[in-house]
């Protein structure tokens, strides 16, 4: 009789978690970026610093 592991493996678990921060961070940076209009993007400095 063989053992059944129900647990998914550490990498899916890793890579769940990986999805769900990269969300979360994105909704707070979304966010952030609507409370405060006046800072710009990195890109868009960039371009006007060249």
């Amino acid at each position: 009789m063989k053992n059944y592991n129900s647990k998914p493996a550490p990498s899916k678990l890793v890579a769940q978690f990986d999805n769900q921060l990269i969300k979360i961070l994105m909704e707070d940076l979304k966010a952030f970026h609507d409370k405060n209009p006046t800072i710009r993007k990195a890109g868009i400095q960039q371009k006007q610093a060249a």
